[in-house]
């Protein structure tokens, strides 16, 4: 395990891989910025983290960062490597790091540290020639850095404001060994193969136009592959006993206030004037849920009621941080609220669980989870956190499931578990959630009569399961890459006659399978049959059926599958075989 320096200068072996390769690509962002000031001393540094993917550092230089220019940096960051400088911290007084900064005019350096509260100790770390203001992890040495590669160059604005200049980021990954660098290039270069974006494009699944920045477009067989994950939503929740209910999407600011969101959240809100009164576009469903909650009079005996909607959403993103479905501005949330008393809570969460487990095991999806905790500009009581995080908590150790603490994480009106699912290529994504909230309840004045006849307070649980039916489209284009289980493939069965003498007996094939409700299209093209193998190919379409004088002799039809050629089948064997493969959502 590799020996990292921490915050307080203390030498210790890392925690955990996690740990170790964090500090790993802390020290490489400094290689960065020490090759970035060897080559070109003019450039301003600003900050330089480690994120889950490598590490990045901000620059402000005149001179656009170009492939050349990165090639150049990456090779005296390996010299660095070589130089295998040690890494050497220091604690200066305020005057000292000041000074320190002043000589070397770095001007963003010194507004953080002016920033700082005046009891924050400044520390710094040194190797070689460089200094930074930082307050680590670090490995022991540049020499530990064994394996590097630069990826590419991004414009981010100083401290995340528009108000403020535009820098230059140089993202970057860092490994111990190459050969983990090797295998994490292979995987960058899959994904590039698999991006939702370009095979979204070239399957005809949705568009993504200027007319509507972050706000997608869902062609037909887009459409047909969304509304199949919302009949097999709808009928999980049916079995799980949920009710489905629908809210507005344009509801008033009184609403958004008593709720917090105005408060919290308005900033991420589209807002519009009607009949001279303020209303918001729904970021959330969760204040018209409460809403429909309260909308009749409840006794103990009607909990929980377990009400699920398909909640269209907006939220106000950054034009640079949108990407393809994965970041949009408008989405479909699988929402739910659950209604529930106190002793309920348990029983509530281990089913939420037991659903968000069978629907990504479905889709052969590994996942991990993260309990998060009262974030700092959190609404309620310290008694009212202590219980719902101890609530989560004993759900999840009831159960036997691992999870990892993710301290001042929760929301604003109660703590979290997140679902992070691992796809084909070993990325994560966080999908599925569930909220415990004592707050809302209590804000829209929620109730139910008792045993003892008296008004008490429900509990609510938010949870969703794709988490944006959108963004978790996205991910399955590029887990499957395009190529979809037949189950959820928007054209499941292609045919293909090898010429138009043909086309009669494979519009009687057409019927036939249309008429048992697979999904089928034809191919009449006057090209040859090896191009429209090709062409369905491409397409990654799960089946195609080739249909030549032999078949229409036989009365049969020749099959291929991705696998490649399936043989001879009587029509309806086939239509057995695929409708077994359907029904049991093979994957």
């Amino acid at each position: 395990m590799l020996k990292v320096i921490l915050k307080d200068g203390s030498v210790v072996s890392a925690a955990n891989e996690e740990d170790g390769r964090r500090a790993l690509r802390h020290t490489a962002a400094h290689i960065l910025a020490q090759a970035v000031k060897r080559l070109y001393p003019e450039a301003q540094l600003t900050i330089g983290p480690a994120i889950d993917t490598g590490f990045y550092y901000d620059f402000d230089i005149d001179e656009p960062f170009t492939s050349e220019m990165l090639e150049k940096i990456e090779e005296e960051m390996m010299k660095i490597v070589k130089e295998d400088l040690k890494l050497e911290r220091s604690v200066l007084s305020r005057e000292e790091a000041l000074k320190l900064m002043e000589e070397s005019s770095e001007k963003y350096k010194i507004e953080l540290i002016n920033d700082l509260p005046e009891d924050e100790e400044l520390s710094f770390f040194r190797q070689g020639e460089f200094i930074d203001l930082c307050a680590g992890p670090h490995v022991l040495s540049t020499g530990k850095v064994k394996a590097i590669k630069l990826l590419s160059v991004a414009g981010a604005y100083w401290r995340g404001s528009e108000k403020n200049k535009m820098l230059q980021r140089i993202y970057g990954t860092a490994f111990a060994k190459k050969s983990e660098l090797d295998e994490y290039l292979n995987m960058l270069e899959e994904a590039k193969k698999r991006d939702h974006r370009k095979l979204g494009k070239e399957l005809k699944l949705f568009a993504l136009m200027e007319e509507g920045p972050g706000f997608p477009f869902f062609l037909p067989k887009g459409m047909v592959l969304k509304n199949i994950l919302i009949d097999y939503w709808r009928e999980l929740h049916r079995k799980a006993g949920y009710v489905e209910i629908e809210t507005p999407i344009i509801l008033n600011k009184q609403l958004w206030e008593t709720s917090g969101h105005w408060y919290h959240y308005k900033e991420n809100m589209y807002t519009v004037n009607i009949d001279e009164e303020e209303y918001a576009i729904k970021p959330m469903n969760c204040p018209g849920g409460m809403l429909v909650y309260k909308s009749e009079t409840h006794s103990y005996r009607d909990l929980p009621i377990r009400a699920g909607e398909l909640g269209r959403v907006h939220r106000h993103e950054l034009s640079g941080a949108l990407h393809g479905l994965m970041r949009v501005r408008a989405f479909t949330q699988d929402d739910a609220h659950i209604f529930m008393l106190p002793e309920q809570i348990k029983d509530e969460i281990k089913g939420v669980v037991k659903l968000i487990d069978e629907v990504y095991g479905r889709f052969g999806f590994k996942y991990s989870v993260e309990l998060s905790t009262r974030p700092e500009n959190s609404m309620g009581t310290d008694e009212e956190w202590k219980m719902a995080e101890e609530a989560l908590q004993g759900a999840l150790e009831d159960i036997g499931m691992p999870f990892k603490l993710n301290p001042g994480d929760g929301a604003f009106y109660g703590p979290k578990i997140d679902f992070h699912l691992e796809d084909s290529l070993g990325r994560t994504w966080q999908c599925g959630t569930i909220q415990l909230d004592f707050q809302l309840p209590q804000r829209f004045d929620l109730n139910y009569i008792g045993r003892d006849g008296e008004k008490h307070r429900p509990i609510v649980i938010h949870r969703v399961i794709f988490g944006s039916i959108e963004r978790f489209i996205g991910i399955l284009i590029e887990h499957f890459a395009g190529k979809f289980p037949a189950w959820i493939a928007p054209v499941q069965v292609k045919v293909l006659p090898i010429s138009d003498r043909f086309n009669s007996y494979a519009e009687s094939v057409i019927k036939v399978l249309k008429d048992k409700g697979i999904r089928v299209e034809l191919d009449d093209r006057a090209e040859k049959i090896g191009y429209k193998i090709r062409e369905a190919r491409n397409e990654r379409v799960p089946y195609m059926i080739i249909l030549g004088e032999k078949e229409q002799q036989e009365a049969t039809i020749s099959v291929r599958s991705r696998k490649g050629d399936e043989g001879s089948f009587v029509l309806y064997e086939f239509i057995s075989k695929i409708r077994e493969e359907i029904e049991n959502k093979t994957l």
